[in-house]
């Protein structure tokens, strides 16, 4: 599974180990995530995520 990265603060979500904080188990794609989710560290939006390389 890809990683993604936050281009506002560089957050990294990596599906292997979601966002338990924010009710996102492990093993969740990027894609899978609700339209809703935000940035954990900053707020913004999965629109301003892109593919890590």
């Amino acid at each position: 599974m890809s990683k993604w990265r936050c281009t506002v603060c560089n957050y990294i979500y990596d599906p292997e180990v979601g966002d338990p904080d924010g009710g996102i188990a492990p093993g969740t794609p990027f894609e899978s995530l609700p339209d809703d989710w935000v940035c954990p560290l900053c707020g913004v939006g999965k629109s301003d995520f892109e593919l890590e390389a």
